[in-house]
Parts: structure tokens; C-alpha cells; sequence
């Protein structure tokens, strides 16, 4: 059910699991390209340092550690940076979050011009992406939003070299379709997994394919 938009069948009852908030926080800055920003991403990712989200936009880093005061001071102590106010900190994450930062924003004029907003699935040790335009990354490497003005063929072709995918999230032209296209194979699972769950075919009708 999780990631199929409706089209399988409806949500009647949802159990959450939370957990408590850390005990501490701290947020560190760095002005790094790309291409040093993912290299130490994925180096982090390999030592038991508490980092808990992590986010790159216009050559500047953005590190959220959480967890025992402890383990965050010493993580600050030894990777460095410039230490960002809690305030600020929690202003930036939150507008993240949400996406109402400025990057996520688009309005009549661009989508005229035919830009558009895309997110891309890869793996996070994935490098720089050829693509024209602006970019967001998230997930320590393995999300990467892109603001560009490349056909659809193109950002989908750079996401499944790189062995992930894209969806378009906001665009004037939708004729190609949100989500990039299936192979014959993985048509037919979906095509006999709504026959299963949905064979009225009331369910979102064609919310993530035709026909689907």
C-alpha cells in the first residue's frame, strides 16, 4: 500500500510509531562544492557519528547532528564547520521539511518558461548529475531535487543511469507523465496487482499509470 497513491485501496486504521526527541541537537555549516559535500557525506555514512539529516543547496552544507550531548559535542569537536545558531538551525530544517524554502517555489512565470521541479531516486554514493538548472540534496546523496528546464526524457534518463528514478513533482507540461516509465515486465506486475486489490478499478484510476 505504502507508495501506491491510493490506486491498490484505502487506509482505514494507521499506527505510528514515535520516539522521543534527542536529548541534544546541533546543526554545522560548511561551504563546499558539490562534489566534496557528497564525498564526505558518503565518508560520514561509514563512521558512528550521530548524524541525523543533512542537506546541500548553492555550494553550502548543511549537517543536523542528534542524540546524547555527548556523542554530538564530540562529533562537532571533530568534524568542524561553523556551528549554525539553534534558532536558524531550526528555522532552515523546518523550511525543508516543508518545502517552503525558496528553491521549492515555483510560480506562473517560471512554469511558463517550462520549468520544472523533479526528484530524483539514486543511490547516495551516486556523484554529480549532469543535469542543467538548480539543485537540492537531501538523504545524505540519495535524494536530489532539481529545478530545470530539461525534458522530461533527460532527467529520467540521468536518474535510471545513475540506477534510481525521478517523478515529477511540479510542472506545466504533464503529458510524459509524473513517474517514469515502466518496463513491459514491471507493467504487467502492476497490472495484475490492481486486478487483485482493485478489480472494480475504483481506486485512483490511473493516479500513477494509465490504465492502472
Amino acid at each position: 500500500m505504502v507508495g501506491s497513491f491510493g490506486v491498490l485501496g484505502i487506509l482505514c486504521e494507521v499506527s505510528l510509531k514515535v520516539l522521543p526527541v534527542s536529548i541534544a541537537s546541533a546543526t554545522l555549516r560548511f561551504d563546499w562544492d558539490e562534489t566534496r559535500a557528497l564525498e564526505q557525506l558518503v565518508s560520514w555514512a561509514a563512521q558512528p557519528l550521530p548524524i541525523s539529516a543533512s542537506a546541500w543547496h548553492a555550494g553550502r552544507l548543511h549537517l543536523r547532528l542528534a542524540g546524547a550531548r555527548a556523542a554530538v559535542d564530540a562529533a562537532c569537536a571533530r568534524l568542524g564547520g561553523e556551528r549554525v545558531d539553534p534558532a536558524q538551525a531550526k528555522d532552515w530544517w523546518t523550511r525543508v521539511r516543508d518545502q517552503s524554502d525558496e528553491f521549492f517555489v515555483l510560480d506562473d512565470a517560471r512554469l511558463a518558461r517550462g520549468e520544472s521541479l523533479w526528484r530524483l531516486s539514486v543511490p547516495a554514493i551516486t556523484g554529480a548529475l549532469a543535469l542543467p538548472g538548480r539543485q537540492f540534496i537531501e538523504w545524505h546523496g540519495a535524494q536530489r531535487w532539481w529545478k530545470t528546464m530539461a525534458p522530461a526524457a533527460q532527467v529520467q534518463g540521468a536518474a535510471a543511469r545513475a540506477g534510481g528514478h525521478a517523478t515529477l513533482i511540479r510542472g506545466a507540461d504533464k503529458s510524459q507523465g509524473a513517474f517514469a516509465p515502466l518496463s513491459e515486465v514491471l507493467m504487467r506486475v502492476h497490472q495484475q496487482l490492481k486486478q487483485a486489490f482493485d478489480p472494480a478499478r475504483i481506486f485512483n484510476p490511473g493516479r500513477l499509470y494509465a490504465g492502472l
